[in-house]
């Protein structure tokens, strides 16, 4: 099946009833590094709509694991930082392990909004694709620094040149699978590279795709949390060293 790339819009009422009618089906990831200042509430409204959340706490030194569990996640623990990649992977593993039909990743800093699940959700509900990516910029007015748009416009330029992939986002971290394209994810780039490396699997493993509008919200939390603009240059040394290897 050749690999196939659409966009949506804006999720309906209709896509959010599709969506909570299969919420149980539904498991979301949340990767966490020393992120007990905002983990729980994360969590607790992330449950609101999906109650099957599993946090992997990566490592962390703060009391991470505790709060995630208080607020009623699954807990999965590194006992090293191990990075992002790594510990989406292990998450992916588990949901699959507890039947999981569809997974979510989603970010542990609150720049996610859980209603944007639903419209990730739906597609792959109706059959129309195996894979959702979520898009910040086919939203109109992202309030975005500009250092970090232009970051990510380069980003994306690199997507289009090395995995012939036509993303507008190409490092957003809110992502939906259905249960049969999440078993054909194997993520072994540990740290921020994973996220170019999901979208190469994505692409070349020729399941259905399409990228839906997200919000992400920028707050002086997340941006201090961020990874900084410079670490541009280890994704690409990763990745491209990833593929030479091969």
């Amino acid at each position: 099946m050749s690999a196939a790339k659409q966009t949506v819009d804006a999720p309906s009422a209709s896509v959010a009833l599709v969506a909570a009618l299969r919420a149980h089906e539904v498991f979301v990831i949340i990767a966490a590094f020393n992120e007990a200042e905002c983990i729980a509430d994360v969590v607790r409204d992330v449950r609101e709509v999906y109650p099957n959340v599993v946090v992997v706490d990566d490592g962390s030194s703060d009391d991470t694991a505790e709060r995630a569990r208080e607020a009623g996640a699954w807990v999965l623990t590194h006992l090293i930082n191990r990075g992002q990649g790594a510990a989406l992977q292990t998450g992916i593993t588990y949901a699959l392990a507890r039947g999981a039909q569809f997974v979510v990743t989603f970010d542990a800093d609150g720049q996610h909004d859980v209603m944007d699940i639903a419209a990730l959700i739906a597609p792959i509900v109706r059959g129309e694709v195996d894979v959702s990516l979520g898009s910040r910029f086919l939203r109109e007015g992202v309030d975005m620094p500009t250092s970090r748009r232009i970051v990510l416009f380069f980003a994306v330029v690199f997507m289009r040149m090395t995995v012939r992939a036509r993303l507008t986002d190409a490092h957003n971290g809110l992502r939906a699978f259905s249960r049969a394209a999440a078993e054909r994810v194997d993520i072994k780039l540990d740290r921020m590279a994973h996220a170019s490396e999901i979208v190469d699997q994505v692409v070349n493993s020729g399941v259905r795709y399409k990228e839906v509008p997200v919000h992400v919200r920028y707050t002086d939390y997340s941006l201090r949390k961020g990874q900084r603009n410079s670490a541009a240059f280890r994704v690409v040394f990763d990745y491209l060293m990833a593929r030479l290897i091969r």
